[in-house]
């Protein structure tokens, strides 16, 4: 089981390495809510950071330690209250997925996050239900680099709890304090012109493609938007939960290492293809096996 730490916990900001903020959550397997797995941007994120060799700490809801379980031991968790924990059920399709959120768990606040564990070398804002107030990201200082997923912020469900896309109506008061915004092109229903007014605020937006890799948009000192397309890695999928999730990771991760977004896009794709060949955080891979086929199959 992972360290459990304390809200007053007072250890020093400077260790605080890879923060993470948002909900676990239990991906159900079957008809039963005892049938799940672990799931959510911030467990696949902890992994991933994990594999990778950097020291995550994990800020989220749950209703008991029991369902952080699948983490590893090496993430510190600051794991508050909540009467529930958010559910999911994912079914694929041909036309993509189909989900259903359950049972969403409490929010986290701005006061809900120490001030020793502010000041990380970098940040990922994984929210799934809406549950991160856009306020957490102006917390940060400039020197760490503040990363979103923003499909959480952009999902509605039903009274039947079928998820639904629609627009991200607190961007203008979150975007102005992130560095760098990853999301896929099934956040954005296939439209790319839904990232334009973004770019006011972010200078850098990723976007995964699937199997086709990633596309990089970067904001120039002239307003121009430059594209780079970067190739995948071709792998052969079993589980392709969270995958974006541990490519938010890794890019993320690499950026913060070599400020280089190609490189650092690279890296992600390589990683999250990797992922996909396992089921579920088991599929992780480490910072040696990314490397090694970077090596191995350069540019």
């Amino acid at each position: 089981m992972p360290d459990l730490i304390q809200p007053s916990s007072q250890s020093g900001s400077e260790d605080v390495d890879i923060l993470l903020i948002g909900h676990v959550t239990r991906d159900l397997l079957g008809q039963t809510p005892e049938e799940y797995r672990q799931g959510g941007t911030v467990s696949f994120a902890a992994a991933a950071a994990v594999g990778l060799g950097r020291r995550p700490t994990l800020i989220t809801r749950a209703a008991t330690p029991e369902h952080l379980a699948e983490l590893p031991d090496d993430v510190e968790i600051l794991l508050l209250p909540s009467p529930t924990t958010t559910t999911f059920a994912n079914i694929y399709t041909e036309e993509g997925r189909i989900q259903y959120c359950y049972t969403p768990a409490a929010p986290i606040t701005t006061d809900d996050i120490p001030e020793a564990l502010r000041r990380p070398n970098a940040v990922l804002l994984g929210p799934l239900v809406q549950e991160i107030g856009p306020d957490v990201a102006a917390i940060f200082p400039d020197e760490t680099l503040v990363v979103a997923v923003p499909q959480g912020w952009m999902r509605a469900w039903d009274e039947t709890g079928r998820v639904t896309h629609g627009p991200w109506r607190d961007a203008n008061k979150v975007l102005p304090y992130i560095d760098v915004l990853i999301l896929s092109l099934e956040d954005i229903n296939n439209d790319i012109t839904r990232l334009d007014p973004w770019f006011e605020y972010t200078p850098l937006i990723v976007v995964t493609e699937y199997r086709d890799g990633s596309t990089i948009y970067q904001r120039q000192k002239d307003g121009r938007i430059e594209v780079i397309k970067v190739s995948p890695r071709p792998a052969q999928e079993v589980d392709p939960t969270g995958a974006g999730d541990i490519f938010a990771t890794a890019f993320m991760i690499r950026l913060q290492e070599t400020d280089d977004p190609i490189e650092s896009a690279r890296f992600a794709n390589v990683a999250a293809s990797i992922s996909v060949e396992y089921v579920g955080i088991s599929g992780v891979p480490t910072r040696q096996e990314v490397l090694d086929y970077m090596t191995e199959h350069p540019f």
